[in-house]
């Protein structure tokens, strides 16, 4: 019922209820909107963001850090720790679940980790009943792909690395990895068995690497995620000495 309170205060009184009653550390300049937010613990940094519709259900250890943005009717469930990077951001209807009670013989960690930078664009599904990590100043863009931690025998960390641009309806399998700087296309399915290296071009069911990537890919890895994410200096691909000319964006 407190909760369901919380939800109707303006923001000037939302966030000081919040600290009271439940324990919240909310830092300053952090606006919430008509949202329901039920976490064991819950951090806020600074300039952070929580739109209207958003439901945090049952969930454990919840970090959002600096000027983070949560969009309208996200959903999470679930899970032992979630953590969020500083600048990053879900733009709309995602839903990030993890069951709540597993089978004993199920060896999982229910971790969510979304890097610095990185973004979860829209309608997605991403189970991450084991852990689920996405990297720095990732993109898990377009609509409709499904991230399954685990199957009905078996549980599998599933892991998408730094500087990764990931097209539309992917599928990852328990237990399969993106690794460092590179981009996946459309309708992939990503599994376990398979392994690439990073700086790829990776694609098809099963998804395979198509070729390495060049220096005209770069736009796609290194763009800034959001306009007002920090200039930085990019990490140099493998492929880098070859005369890939990359600076700062």
């Amino acid at each position: 019922m407190g909760l369901l309170i919380a939800m109707l205060l303006p923001n000037f009184l939302k966030k000081p209820y919040y600290r009271l009653f439940f324990g919240y550390k909310i830092a300053k300049g952090v606006r919430i909107g008509m949202s329901y937010i039920d976490c064991r613990t819950l951090v806020v940094g600074a300039g952070t963001r929580i739109s209207h519709g958003v439901v945090f259900f049952g969930c454990g250890d919840v970090q959002l850090g600096e000027k983070v943005l949560i969009g309208p009717l996200n959903v999470f469930r679930g899970g032992a720790t979630l953590t969020f990077g500083d600048f990053s951001q879900l733009i709309r209807l995602n839903v990030i679940n993890a069951i709540p009670q597993t089978d004993p013989s199920f060896h999982v960690v229910s971790e969510f980790s979304l890097g610095y930078g990185s973004v979860i664009t829209a309608e997605h599904k991403i189970d991450f009943t084991d852990r689920v990590t996405i990297g720095r100043c990732s993109i898990l863009g377009g609509r409709n792909s499904s991230l399954w931690s685990h199957n009905r025998a078996i549980g599998g960390e599933i892991r998408i690395g730094d500087y990764c641009y990931v097209g539309s309806e992917i599928r990852m399998a328990p237990g399969s990895e993106i690794p460092d700087l590179c981009i996946v296309g459309l309708g992939s399915v990503i599994i376990a068995s398979k392994k690439f290296e990073p700086c790829s071009l990776i694609d098809g069911n099963p998804a395979s690497v198509r070729r390495p990537l060049n220096a005209d890919d770069d736009k796609y890895l290194f763009n800034r995620t959001r306009a007002d994410l920090p200039v930085e200096n990019y990490p140099a691909p493998p492929r880098a000495a070859e005369g890939s000319a990359l600076g700062k964006v």
